[in-house]
């Protein structure tokens, strides 16, 4: 292996370990991963249970489009379930793939040339059937 590839290898080794947070094995025979999101107590556990069910119910109800009467507290607090979707959005990932694109810069007419070779192949392929 040429010098500057093995240094792009570390590159992504040492990257990896840094950016790689938002999912934690469980189990390795099985590959389950959790994700952790954080609340301030079982209160704001409930709460958020509680708006992502009044938020599959309405989603479910479309002629109606609202949270049945017969539920004590109607409001959905949609800032609450965005909060927990920004907990669980990989940035750091991200972060990763974006230090990737800079170390393997991508020749977009090459990729265009052998998109248009693999859509030839594969017309002839099926043409051929």
């Amino acid at each position: 292996m040429e010098t500057d590839e093995i240094e792009k290898l570390e590159t992504i080794k040492r990257l990896t370990s840094s950016c790689l947070s938002t999912l934690r094995p469980v189990d390795n025979k099985n590959r389950i991963h959790s994700a952790e999101i954080k609340v301030y107590d079982y209160y704001e556990l409930a709460s958020v249970i509680r708006n992502l069910m009044k938020l599959c119910v309405v989603a479910l109800d479309h002629d109606g489009a609202e949270v049945p009467v017969t539920i004590e507290n109607r409001s959905i607090d949609v800032g609450l379930i965005l909060g927990i979707a920004l907990q669980l959005f990989p940035i750091d990932e991200f972060e990763l793939l974006n230090e990737i694109s800079i170390l393997f810069p991508v020749d977009h007419d090459q990729m265009i040339n052998e998109k248009t070779e693999n859509q030839k192949e594969n017309f002839k392929d099926t043409s051929e059937k």
